[in-house]
């Protein structure tokens, strides 16, 4: 076990009041970036050899001693020293211990400061990288769902009222269609954190001659970063990546809550496999949606993350403050949350068991024709804005009646309305104003026609494919 020296010497001898050295560690959080803090320093002690900072040899005890390191840590029998600072700290104890002096050599030409943005930027990469593909997952469960339902009638709804006929594919490509935005989000956050901080030292660099592009290619990023002032007081990889994090939740929340919806008696238009809901502890019949709720609910805890990280960076002068430690707590618990939320939602659209006739029983209802109705007279040359009025009066002649399918109107009733309607007819009308009719003849791009939405599940099951780097689905 090492001894645990702070990284920075103290001023007097009676040391840090417990209390204060309990609340500045942070240990309990970045112990989690274990493996980045090795594998940064690693490509560190390779750089202090290479440029003669350190000589061969003492170099590449250093860099064998971390790959030890590293190796135990991978194997999770690397165990941190509660007593360590920070995880920082423990590593480079760690090394004294292992290698006496030579470990103390580790640290040349760099400060906590860029090797803490360092770390975080390494941890980032790895959970933007898990994160994207766990959206490739859910979007392939969506796009697999959406593939058996391109002909499924189903109302569309505005304000939570019936509004026209669509498809339940087109509806799920809604949710494809965010998804895929969700996806591009976060390549976008991981582009602009594609810089690497080491050699920004505690704000102004080093006066040794660090070789900061080398260390940028060891580590796989695209190019050293840009001031070295910015870098260690920049969190802006973080907030990026948890705003990212907050609009994937918002979107997994109003799908939630769509499921809720759909999954209840008054819509009926999916039933819920044992795989994905719970019973009640008391009300033996119920099976309740509990995993959609609690994607639904989760949401706001992402949004504090966010609030977190930019209320904490809002009045700070550069370049660090000790503020900044409080960055990773917040952007690791929205990776979770988010993360296990998107796994929780895929195994719910797996886990749904669509009710086609529900469905097309209410895409009939509610006058969903009404719009079809304008547009028909719109073809015959009538003004839109006379035709919707036109539309309005033909539902209005129906409800007169107590209709709601024209094909029951008098060639008199439909005549009343406008001569057209007369002329059509009623066997006419209703044929054209079915919700199959209405749908097909929406066959425009982004559109709900059968056509429409078979090619838009193509073209995302190749960006699917060519994202995941295979040919094929999820």
């Amino acid at each position: 076990m090492a001894t645990q020296n702070k990284l920075w010497a103290g001023g007097g001898a009676g040391g840090l009041d417990p209390e204060v050295e309990g609340f500045l560690s942070s240990l309990a959080v970045d112990s989690r970036l274990l493996v980045e803090d090795i594998t940064g320093s690693i490509a560190h002690a390779r750089m202090l050899g290479k440029t003669g900072i350190l000589d061969p040899e003492s170099a590449q005890a250093l860099v064998s001693a971390l790959d030890g390191l590293l190796a135990e840590a991978k194997a999770d029998r690397l165990v941190v020293d509660p007593a360590s600072e920070d995880v920082h700290s423990y590593v480079e104890n760690e090394l004294t211990a292992r290698l006496g002096d030579a470990g103390r050599a580790v640290h040349a030409g760099r400060s906590r400061n860029d090797q803490v943005a360092l770390d975080l930027r390494l941890w980032l990469r790895s959970a933007n990288e898990s994160i994207r593909g766990a959206l490739l997952v859910s979007l392939g469960a969506v796009l697999d769902l959406a593939s058996r339902h391109t002909g499924t009638l189903m109302p569309g709804y505005t304000h939570l009222q019936r509004a026209q006929p669509i498809t339940f594919a087109h509806h799920l490509l809604a949710w494809a269609a965010a998804l895929e935005r969700d996806y591009g989000r976060f390549a976008d956050a991981d582009e602009r954190a594609d810089e690497c901080p080491l050699g920004s030292g505690a704000l102004a660099g080093s006066s040794l001659p660090l070789d900061r592009d080398m260390v940028a290619r060891e580590l796989g990023f695209a190019r050293p970063s840009r001031n070295s002032m910015d870098t260690v007081g920049d969190r802006d990889a973080a907030t990026e990546f948890a705003f990212a994090c907050s609009m994937l939740a918002t979107h997994l929340s109003r799908w939630g809550e769509e499921i809720c919806l759909w999954a209840g008696a008054e819509y009926g238009f999916v039933g819920l496999s044992t795989s994905i809901s719970t019973g009640s502890s008391i009300m033996p019949q119920k099976r309740n949606p509990d995993p959609a709720e609690l994607v639904r609910g989760k949401a706001g805890r992402v949004y504090g993350d966010l609030l977190n990280l930019l209320t904490m960076q809002k009045g700070l002068p550069l370049a660090y403050d000790r503020d900044l430690q409080e960055d990773k707590e917040a952007v690791f618990d929205a990776y979770d949350t988010a993360f296990g939320s998107l796994r929780a939602f895929a195994a719910l659209v797996r886990g749904l068991e669509p009710r086609v006739d529900r469905m097309r029983e209410a895409a009939g209802g509610g006058f969903a024709w009404a719009t079809d109705a304008a547009e028909l007279l719109v073809t015959k040359g009538v003004p839109f804005r006379t035709a919707y009025g036109l539309g309005k009066a033909l539902v209005e002649a129906c409800r007169a009646k107590g209709l709601e399918d024209v094909a029951l109107l008098s060639v008199e009733d439909l005549a009343a309305v406008h001569p057209l309607f007369g002329e059509i007819g009623a066997a006419a009308l209703a044929e054209r104003f079915s919700p199959a009719t209405c749908v097909a003849a929406r066959d425009l791009p982004g559109g709900p026609a059968p056509g429409r939405t078979r090619a838009e599940i193509a073209r995302l099951r190749a960006f699917v494919a060519a994202e995941l780097g295979v040919a094929g689905k999820p």
